[in-house]
């Protein structure tokens, strides 16, 4: 654990979810291997297309609309559609596929392994203060056995632009009720996470799984602590 700013009064907690409480990497592997599978079994005229072909409708999207990064599942649902009509479904027809084809995605982008020290951890944080998330992914932490840890879940799209942008930090201040300086943020990325927080007044917490070294980051961001282990948050409160 490494301190580089003075921490304050710690009474609630927000957590990213991706690669914060567990590794994010494997179920986005199988998820898109699941995703792919299922699309070109739907119809005979996809059984041959590629992941590849996809991306492109995804870029077709953001080139389109740009502000919808802020809300990937909503991205994703329009390059399906967008897809799907040039494959020659109707209207009717493509958002009806989309709805298909985004609820099988969601059930396996929620198939995630949780360490059992992110549950003794989230279990013992969750007694002494209220603990949220904050994310800018479309995992359910509900559906991965996460959800009852957490008062609230705040997600970009519904609930506001995605991190760093300060949306979500300041309407969890206010559904806490509790000032933002006596709020710390946990997440893996410098960028969104640590830079959102500080930039929206709470304490941030940095959590370095990969042993990256901190000062060589080209932004010069520093939280208020960095950690290795979810476990240490314990000692903070």
């Amino acid at each position: 654990m490494r301190f580089y700013r003075q921490l304050t009064s710690i009474t609630a907690i927000t957590f990213d979810l991706d690669d914060t409480l567990y590794d994010n990497r494997p179920v986005i592997a199988k998820t898109e291997k699941k995703l792919l599978n299922f699309i070109r079994c739907y119809d005979d005229r996809l059984n041959k297309l590629q992941f590849s072909d996809f991306k492109k409708y995804q870029t077709l999207i953001f080139n389109q609309y740009p502000e919808i990064y802020h809300d990937v599942t909503h991205w994703r649902w329009l390059a399906v559609k967008a897809l799907l009509c040039h494959y020659g479904y109707d209207l009717e027809q493509s958002v009806d596929g989309a709805n298909d084809i985004i609820a099988h995605f969601s059930y396996w982008r929620s198939k995630i392994v949780i360490p059992e020290l992110t549950h003794k951890t989230l279990s013992t944080l969750a007694e002494k203060v209220p603990l949220a998330v904050i994310t800018n992914g479309n995992a359910d932490p509900y559906a991965c056995g996460l959800g009852d840890y957490f008062q609230f879940v705040l997600k970009a799209g519904q609930d506001g632009r995605a991190k760093p942008f300060s949306d979500m930090y300041y309407l969890a201040a206010q559904k806490f009720n509790i000032v933002l300086d006596n709020i710390l943020h946990v997440g893996d990325s410098l960028t969104t996470d640590i830079q959102g927080a500080l930039h929206s007044g709470m304490q941030a917490c940095w959590i370095n799984a990969n042993n990256s070294n901190l000062l060589t980051n080209d932004n010069k961001i520093l939280p208020h602590v960095e950690i290795t282990g979810l476990a240490s948050l314990i000692a903070l409160i």
